[in-house]
This record gives structure tokens, C-alpha cells and sequence, in this order.
């Protein structure tokens, strides 16, 4: 059954499903739909698959047939609790989006209400005498919020033990505490570790194969930055090279710093690739992801010198956001800056381009972040993110394909996800994240493009901003096929060579630093990859995972080059094996 598409199927109307969703319909209800279906359900969905719709749908389907009369949508954000009431409005169901803890009775009007986990941990007596007073069903949107704190977990629990159904859905569900999120399932492995179990899961290589979502082509940029410590030292580093940490967080502030030329330089790029796009999707959108408030303030003024257009600015503390978003969404300007709190959930499908500038690195929120991008209204459209050639995003951006569950009985911060770091990414921010003082002052900062990542896979050579090497990836055309994207990424990296070995004489290893040592083994491994994808079928990212579980080591973009070499020798063990 072919995925259903906005022409077919709206977003947040449920009178056409895509198949996923039908599925799901199905594992919950049985096949012929006759089950009484669990009390407990969860539904994970990559960003941009439509649980929404999916989640509006079954409680529909509850409600004719009499299993629940009231509904209770509790989301992370006061700007979703609006975006949930209107797309429930389109099914028929009527949600007040402004309910209050100290209201009282519902509206008679009302088919139920949508709160925040912030408002339910509040007052969770209140909440569960609602809950008990009518047959209910409770969603919980982007369920891991549940488990922020046993305060919260708690509150949820006891505001909802009495429901009759409970449905959970999440894109991101994995969580670094080993708090139990309530009314999860979680089922113990061989190794004695228990891990959440969703009752149905709808992954981004899935979606991205039905064309439910759009391919994301990550756009790294790199530079040398240079700035001068509190004890009056300068310091030179170029990000995209190996660095302590120390060093890659300061070389990484000094690039997103407004200050600096590299974000200039990146927001121009950035607008080129816009432009480009919007010659095949007219309203194509951009959104910059800003740090802090002065930052985006900054951004704008930067995107208005370059576009001669002004920047729609959301900020956390500004009581008109949720107008500015859906605002945004509704007209075709070209950019948005919001300071991170557009991260989660918020939908606005014409957003094609995004520039993550901001210091926060979890998994947690990059897979948020990057979610607002991949929302596919039509087949072909791709959706481009540019980003700080940093270790840490490269691996997120690798691991795209990659899907996590919610472990219990482990260290905490075993795998470097950090929910700590995400709360402190999605609090109000007035100020720098490091405070009253910067560490540092930066003197210096200029961008120079790294490389292209799509799939697992790495594409390009460093090239100057404004070069044609660059041009070359920037003007890759706005609608193609997800195999199209990878046979034209293959085929500008092999022209990049080629060119390069044209402008060399003598040796072409002569005078070869470590760091073009390491990019050259990249590329042969990514070729590999690239072959052993034709030959097995199998997602470039799925097979990197493979060859780290098999030789262990971080991701690529960490890795060392005998770390890098010994792959390469494992790929080609595997594929003299098939041969035979």
C-alpha cells in the first residue's frame, strides 16, 4: 500500500491514512478491526510520518465506538497544545487548548482539553479527578518528557492511572536517566538489561523508502578560528581537525559567534541553497537555530544583508511565538531564526533548509532538531541542514538511520545522550550559554566547506566559499529521488577527484598531511559502503553501524585512520565472502 500524500491525505485529517499508519490502526485493532484493542499503546514514529494524524484517528475510532467519551492530549509546549486543538478540529474533535489548571469543569462544548507535562505535574490530583470523572483516553505526545525527574514521572502516573486508554507516541524516545517513563513497556534482553518495547515503530530509513519523509543532505562546514583567552593568549584551530575537547568546544563557540565570519559566511551558502530549492518548491522556508537571543537577533540582521529581506525572529520568552510560527508557516518568506524552542514537534513542512547554530550536541536534541526538515509533502522534495564540521554532529548526522530504545539499569551517560544538556538547550534564553563572561573573545572565524553527508556516506573536498567546488553541491537540484541523491553526490565527489588530480604534478602523495590522509580513507570506505548499498540493499548508515559493532571504534567522522583502515579491511572480507 503506497503512502498517502498531502494531496491525498491533508495533515491532520484522518480521512485517508498512509500506510504506517494503517498498520498501526491494525496492530492496535486487530486485522479485521474487531479487537478491543490494549489499554497501553505505544507508537514510535520518526519526525514528519504524521502520528498526529495517526493518534487523531484512533481516537476517533474509540470515541464511535463508545470506548472513551473524553480526551486529554498532553504535550511539552504551550505552542503544541494550540497545533494539536486545530488539527483535532479538522477531525471533528473539539480540544481546548487554553485549559487551566484553575478552571474547573471542562466546557461542555469541548470533547476534552490538550495541557503540558509542566501544567499535569502541577496539580496531578486535579488531572486524575478529570480522568476518573469520564471514560478517558490520554495522549501523551513526545512521551519521554514523562520521565523528566521521578517528580514528573510521578505526577503523569498519578494523574493517569485511572484512564481507560492510554496512547504514547515519540520520535525520539530514548532518554539518558534511568527513570521508567509511565505506562512504557519495558522487556529485559539477554544481557539483562531492559529496554522500552513500542507496540509499533515506524522508523527514518522505512519512511524515507516510502517517501513519507524527505532525504536530508548535511552540509558541513569547516574554518580556522582564532581568539584570545582570558589571560590575553591567542589560540589558532581549525575546526574539522582533530582538537581536545576544550579546543573543539572554543573553536566551535567562535564559529557560531556573530562576531566572526564563519556564520556569515555559512547563512550566505545557506541562502544560495534556499534559492536553489525554491526554483522547484516555490515556498520553500529556511529556520536558523539560534543559541541565544542575542544571537538570533544577530542571524537576522545577517540574513536581511544578504537576502534584502527581513527574518521572521521567534524567541523563547515572547509571548506571540506561537502567532510568529504559524505565521511563518502560512506565507512563503524565505528565513526564521528561533532560539531552539522550534526543536520538538512544531510543524511548518515547508521548512527546507536549516542552519543549526547552536552549541547544543545530544542526540536527543539534534534528532528534534533535524525532524523539523524532513516532513514531505511531495515526492522528491529534499531537505538540505548546514552545520559545524564538529565530531559529535557528524556522528549524529551519520547515525540518522539509527533507532534507540529507552534503557533502564545502565550508567547514566553511558552513550554520551544527555537529558540534563537537552532541559538546559529548551529553558528560556536571554543570555550566552556560558554565562556572564565568555571564556574567550573571538578575534578571527572563516568558514571554508568541509564535506556533504547523506545516507551514512560522505561526499566532497574542503573548497572555499563561493568556489564552484562549492557551487557544485549547493545547486544540487531541489527534487530527487533518494537514489538520485546518492548517484549525484557519487558522481560530484569523482569529478572533485579527478580535478584535483589534474592540478597536482609529481607524486600524488607527496607532501600529504595526517588530516588528508584520513579524508582520502574516508572516501575509499564511503565507496565501499557505497558498493556493498548497491549490492546488499542495505542503508549506508546501517552498514557503517555494522562495521563499528564489527571492529569497534566511534563513528567515522572520529575515528582514526588505522580505526578507519581496519573497516575498510573488515568491507572487503564481507564482500570476497559473497563472492564465494
Amino acid at each position: 500500500m503506497p503512502p498517502a500524500f498531502p494531496e491525498r491525505a491533508a495533515w491532520g485529517t484522518a480521512s485517508s491514512l498512509r500506510a504506517w499508519q494503517q498498520q498501526a490502526l491494525e496492530a492496535y485493532f486487530g486485522v479485521d478491526g474487531t479487537a478491543p484493542g490494549p489499554r497501553d499503546f505505544l507508537t514510535v514514529a520518526t519526525p514528519g510520518a504524521g502520528k498526529t494524524t495517526f493518534a487523531l484517528r484512533l481516537a476517533r475510532e474509540l470515541m464511535e465506538r463508545r470506548v472513551v467519551s473524553s480526551l486529554t492530549i498532553v504535550c511539552p509546549t504551550e505552542h503544541l497544545k494550540r497545533q494539536w486543538a486545530e488539527s483535532a478540529a479538522r477531525v471533528g474533535i473539539r480540544i481546548d487548548p487554553e485549559y487551566q489548571n484553575g478552571q474547573g469543569p471542562v466546557g461542555k462544548d469541548y470533547h476534552g482539553v490538550a495541557v503540558t507535562y509542566a501544567t499535569v505535574a502541577a496539580r496531578p490530583a486535579l488531572h486524575r479527578n478529570r480522568t476518573e470523572s469520564r471514560k478517558s483516553l490520554v495522549i501523551f505526545d513526545e512521551v519521554h518528557h514523562a520521565g523528566d525527574g521521578l517528580s514528573w514521572g510521578d505526577a503523569v502516573r498519578e494523574a493517569f492511572e485511572p484512564a481507560t486508554r492510554r496512547v504514547a507516541l515519540s520520535g525520539t524516545p530514548f532518554r539518558t536517566d534511568i527513570n521508567p517513563i509511565p505506562f512504557v513497556q519495558y522487556e529485559e534482553g539477554p544481557d539483562g538489561i531492559r529496554r522500552s518495547r513500542a507496540d509499533y515503530t515506524y522508523g527514518y530509513g522505512p519512511a524515507l523508502a516510502d517517501g513519507v519523509v524527505r532525504p536530508v543532505i548535511f552540509l558541513a562546514y569547516a574554518g580556522e578560528m582564532r581568539w584570545r583567552t582570558r589571560a590575553g593568549d591567542e589560540i589558532t584551530a581549525t575546526l574539522g581537525e582533530p582538537l581536545t575537547q576544550d579546543q573543539t568546544s572554543q573553536a566551535w563557540r567562535a564559529a557560531l559567534d556573530p562576531k566572526g565570519n564563519w556564520i556569515t559566511q555559512v547563512l550566505a551558502a545557506a541562502d544560495r541553497r534556499l534559492t536553489e530549492l525554491r526554483r522547484v518548491i516555490p515556498d520553500a522556508g529556511g529556520l536558523v537555530i539560534a543559541t541565544d537571543h542575542e544571537a538570533a537577533r544577530a542571524y537576522a540582521k545577517m540574513l536581511r544583508a544578504v537576502t534584502g529581506q527581513g527574518a521572521t525572529i521567534v524567541l523563547s520568552d515572547d509571548p506571540t511565538a506561537s502567532k510568529k510560527i504559524k505565521a511563518f508557516g502560512e506565507t512563503d518568506d524565505r528565513w526564521m531564526v528561533a532560539v531552539r524552542m522550534v526543536s520538538e514537534g512544531v510543524d511548518i513542512p515547508r521548512l527546507c533548509v536549516g542552519v543549526y547554530a547552536t552549541s547544543t550536541s545530544t542526540p536527543l536534541f539534534f534528532a528534534q532538531a533535524i525532524g523539523r526538515f524532513v516532513r514531505a509533502r511531495k515526492r522528491g522534495e529534499t531537505a538540505s541542514v548546514f552545520l559545524p564540521s564538529v565530531p559529535t554532529l557528524m556522528g549524529h548526522a551519520s547515525e540518522m538511520e539509527e533507532e534507540r530504545d529507552h534503557v533502564l539499569d545502565r550508567p547514566v551517560r553511558e552513550d554520551g545522550l544527555d537529558d540534563d544538556l537537552l532541559a538546559e538547550a529548551n529553558r528560556e534564553k536571554d543570555t550566552p550559554d556560558v554565562g556572564e563572561e565568555l571564556p574567550f573573545e573571538t578575534v578571527e572565524a572563516s568558514a571554508t566547506f568541509d564535506r556533504v553527508l547523506y545516507d551514512g556516506g560522505e561526499f566532497g573536498m574542503n573548497a572555499e566559499p563561493g568556489s564552484a567546488e562549492e557551487e557544485e553541491f549547493l545547486g544540487i537540484p531541489g527534487l530527487l529521488e533518494p537514489d538520485q541523491v546518492s548517484a549525484l553526490l557519487r558522481k560530484r565527489q569523482a569529478e572533485q577527484i579527478a580535478n584535483e588530480r589534474r592540478r597536482k604534478t609529481g607524486d600524488p602523495r607527496a607532501d600529504r598531511t595526517a588530516a588528508e590522509d584520513i579524508a582520502t580513507l574516508r572516501r575509499e570506505l564511503n565507496g565501499l559502503v557505497n558498493a556493498w548499498n548497491h549490492r546488499t540493499g542495505q542503508p549506508q548508515g546501517v552498514i557503517h553501524n555494522e562495521l563499528r559493532r564489527a571492529c569497534g571504534g566511534p563513528p567515522v567522522p572520529q575515528a582514526s585512520a588505522e580505526e578507519i583502515r581496519e573497516r575498510i579491511a573488515k568491507i572487503r572480507e564481507w564482500a570476497a565472502k559473497r563472492r564465494h
